[in-house]
């Protein structure tokens, strides 16, 4: 409902700034501590008119027709606060919000074309890692706001099998095997750490590598047989990961599919034809010279293969020819490629992708390293996490059966680790700390399921007395100050889907803002021990609540228990 009376505001402000004779740009409103939503256009009008921003305001007010005498506006008053114009929910907008949740009416974005999502594509030489885990979620998250905002989303992971540490992995396949015992991406990690080993301490190896690379690039039999083998078992397994997090894509999309294709090929002519090319200082390898940065792009090797950068152009034009918008989630150390990579496809006439570029996480003992083996894997992270969830949900739920506490805790592991992932802004650093993720206090993903849990508790307790939530409910008697915030809290869902674009953040500040209302509300006003018919509002609202919780936690891929 936000939306809707965001969009009446905006067409009252609008009639009265051209019956006050007011050019403007734009109508700057935002949510504000002293309205329901304010605006600041008196300030940029003040420069221009030469006018106190108070007296523009009030004049803007003075034109201002808000129908008083009408059911069905959303709008109660606008009032001039100094330089602001501060406007104000009514009560029909209160009514209307809750008939809406309870009956199901969600708000659904317009159709607006289709986008494809590029997410996680770790390397296949072994297991997810921290790292690598809030690329994918994050990249989940915008997947599933942009769906709720009317897009049409395809997500892929773009696997790169092409190189040199995947040639590594394969060609020390070959002389070492990989355990039987461990989960099939533990196994390549292990085989590429002793194969890394082996290039360390003998030159031929790497000849040896890097003649299979040039195989594989060709097309030959039986290096393709090699290399599907030993990615298609590193995949299984980070699927498998991925899946425990909720997370899926709908395409892996190899790069040698493009090279092989033809398609790496006529990128590189048509780069050699229409960009800045030059030779490096070998006379080999080819360099395309970017305007506005500094570093030139290799597009070709001195041995005549291609790169990854390379191989990337020409997913990037197959992208583009499939969609209406592109969007990369890369890591920091991806910035610079990200702006040569924009530029080349500029050169190319290609639709440049949108980045949504994050900070690294670490853990407090410190730096990551797959070629080293030194690394936390995500898979090591999650059982550590459900098993520090298990240990509190063990302590303070004695009742439960081994079973039901098993499932809340990883509930709660999981939704703690997504959570703590896309709660702040993806250009910050993040620490992963256990203990921080799973306190309730800390307001982070528990703290939210857990508002979610006693809302099922307040009306699994009505039930247990005989009350039932009714239709003929009367939600004009829900005006203590704490029930009309998280009424107007609840109407925002749609509203902050739609500002949270690529920022998933935004998302999981609501979800925790949400929490904070009815927790407020709950302490505030009795729900069971009210009279009949303010009860019987209450336990609708309640039931808005658990409605809207549900539905913010599993736009964040947060599953929502309904005990903890």
């Amino acid at each position: 409902m936000f939306l809707e009376f965001k969009k009446e505001v905006e067409q009252v402000l609008k009639k009265a700034l051209k019956r006050a004779s007011y050019e403007y740009t734009e109508l700057e409103l935002e949510e504000s501590e002293h309205a329901d939503i304010s605006s600041n256009v008196a300030f940029s009008l003040a420069r221009t008119y030469k006018k106190s921003p108070a007296v523009v305001a009030e004049e803007i007010v003075r034109y201002l027709e808000i129908p008083s005498d009408s059911d069905d506006t959303l709008i109660s008053k606008a009032v001039a606060a100094g330089p602001y114009i501060n406007f104000y929910v009514s009560d029909f907008f209160l009514h209307e919000t809750v008939r809406k949740i309870k009956e199901g009416i969600e708000h659904v974005g317009e159709k607006k074309g289709k986008i494809i999502i590029e997410h996680t594509s770790a390397n296949p030489d072994g297991p997810l890692h921290i790292g690598h885990l809030r690329n994918a979620i994050i990249g989940d998250v915008l997947v599933r706001v942009l769906k709720r905002a009317g897009f049409d989303v395809e997500t892929h992971y773009y696997v790169n099998d092409m190189g040199r540490q995947i040639g590594v992995v394969v060609c020390g396949a070959e002389r070492i095997a990989f355990a039987a015992n461990k989960k099939a991406d533990h196994a390549v990690a292990d085989v590429y750490i002793a194969a890394n080993r082996l290039v360390d301490a003998n030159s031929e190896f790497l000849k040896d590598v890097e003649a299979l690379m040039r195989k594989y690039e060709s097309g030959d039999e039986a290096a393709v047989r090699k290399y599907e083998a030993v990615v298609k078992k590193c995949l299984s397994g980070i699927q498998t990961s991925l899946q425990r997090l909720n997370i899926r894509h709908d395409l892996f999309v190899w790069e040698s599919e493009f090279v092989r294709g033809g398609a790496v090929e006529a990128v590189m002519e048509e780069l050699k034809q229409k960009g800045d090319i030059k030779f490096d200082g070998s006379g080999s390898a080819l360099l395309l010279k970017l305007d506005g940065i500094e570093k030139e792009l290799v597009i070709q090797r001195t041995d005549g293969t291609s790169l990854y950068t390379t191989r990337d152009l020409a997913y990037h034009r197959w992208k583009s020819d499939r969609c209406d918008r592109v969007i990369d989630v890369f890591g920091k150390d991806h910035e610079l490629v990200s702006q040569q990579l924009s530029k080349a496809l500029e050169i190319l006439r290609v639709k440049v992708p949108e980045f949504v570029i994050f900070e690294f996480v670490s853990l407090p003992t410190g730096s990551l390293s797959t070629r080293a083996g030194r690394y936390i894997a995500a898979d090591e992270l999650m059982e550590k996490i459900e098993q520090r969830a298990y240990e509190e949900v063990d302590k303070k739920r004695k009742d439960l059966d081994e079973g039901k506490k098993l499932e809340i805790a990883r509930k709660v592991g999981i939704g703690a680790l997504r959570y703590d992932m896309v709660k702040v802004s993806p250009d910050k650093h993040i620490t992963f700390v256990f203990e921080d993720a799973l306190d309730i206090e800390k307001k982070g993903a528990p703290f939210i399921q857990y508002s979610h849990a006693r809302a099922c508790s307040i009306l699994r307790a009505a039930e247990e007395k005989g009350y039932v939530i009714a239709d003929d409910y009367d939600a004009s008697l829900l005006r203590e100050e704490s029930e009309m915030e998280l009424i107007k809290k609840l109407s925002k869902l749609g509203y902050v889907i739609g500002s949270s674009e690529l920022k998933p953040h935004l998302v999981a500040k609501y979800a925790r803002e949400l929490a904070e209302s009815f927790n407020l509300f709950y302490k505030d006003c009795p729900v069971l021990n009210a009279e009949e018919e303010l009860r019987n509002a209450r336990m609708v609202l309640v039931d808005c609540a658990k409605i809207v919780l549900s539905d913010v936690l599993d736009v964040l891929g947060i599953e929502a228990p309904e005990e903890m």
